[in-house]
């Protein structure tokens, strides 16, 4: 299976032009779907440095495209009222026509910057993971039409979300971890995991999981991976490449490096492990999301 392929937008940027240039420019090129990161500024960096937010942006997107799905990667579950967050997404895929993929996470340690600097609070690690459940739980009802009862985490919901979402059900919802326990989550709760990072050994195990639970409570759940690509055009350009973001001062732990021959194999070897999404920040020159695509899709 081929998976779908996927690009992260450079909201980092901060650059209103250049993420709808972006977007553009991945419709063209036969990308399946553009994604947002939901950060207030850039994780780990200092609180002025700039992000564009991630709804306000995928509403622009939608309306300067018009067949690649637009996704979030990923919603922190604690930004916002669950009752909002189903409002945003509904929306979204109401002005997209039925193209929004609404992806939550509990979010990391990192972030506690952004939390402080917004004034926004914080939950323990436990208290994020009950949480996460019952937001997922929360916006799915309500894209339903179904009110929310309330939980431990979040309070009951009336509703209802009116207009309702262009699809029946609503947006495909996707939880994005790392932890076992919540992969198992989404397999339980959930429409998709999203794996950052895992290599396709890894991908394949935690894919596993996701199948366990979904298959127990007899449901279907796909498995989407997503993480940093540097491509270079052969492996002298990807050792090059390589080399200046370490003399940059940039790390290339945690991140995908190798010539776009490997990436295809890479992307091959993700699909053999079940993912059906492959979603790329493509770092390096401004011309690696084309040689992904390329090299992902040759046809």
């Amino acid at each position: 299976m081929t998976p779908r392929l996927g690009l992260v937008l450079p909201l980092f940027s901060g650059n209103v032009e250049r993420v709808m240039g972006a977007a553009r420019e991945a419709e063209s090129l036969g990308y399946d779907g553009v994604f947002a990161f939901d950060h207030f500024f850039p994780p780990g960096a200092a609180p002025d440095r700039p992000s564009l937010e991630a709804f306000t942006t995928l509403a622009a997107v939608g309306a300067v495209t018009s067949r690649v799905a637009v996704g979030t990667l990923v919603v922190r579950a604690q930004l916002r009222p669950p009752g909002l967050l189903a409002k945003m997404a509904a929306g979204l895929d109401d002005i997209t026509g039925g193209r929004m993929i609404l992806a939550i996470g509990t979010g990391d340690p990192i972030d506690e910057p952004e939390h402080r600097a917004f004034g926004i609070p914080t939950l323990s690690k436990a208290e994020r993971r009950v949480h996460l459940a019952e937001v997922v739980a929360a916006v799915k009802a309500l894209f339903r039409g179904d009110a929310w009862e309330g939980g431990d985490q979040v309070p009951p919901i009336a509703g209802p979300l009116l207009p309702p979402p262009v699809r029946p059900g609503g947006p495909p919802v996707w939880i994005g971890a790392q932890a076992d326990p919540v992969v198992r989550l989404a397999g339980a709760v959930a429409d998709g995991w999203n794996g950052w990072g895992a290599s396709p050994g890894e991908f394949a195990r935690k894919a596993t999981l996701v199948a366990e639970e979904a298959g127990a409570a007899g449901r279907e759940v796909e498995s989407t991976w997503a993480g940093i690509a540097l491509v270079g055009e052969d492996e002298a350009e990807t050792e090059r490449l390589a080399t200046a973001r370490r003399e940059r001062g940039m790390s290339t732990d945690d991140i995908w490096i190798g010539s776009a021959a490997r990436f295809a194999e890479h992307v091959h070897a993700l699909g053999d492990a079940g993912a059906t999404w492959v979603i790329v920040v493509a770092a390096g020159p401004t011309d690696r999301a084309a040689l992904i695509a390329r090299s992902a899709h040759p046809a």
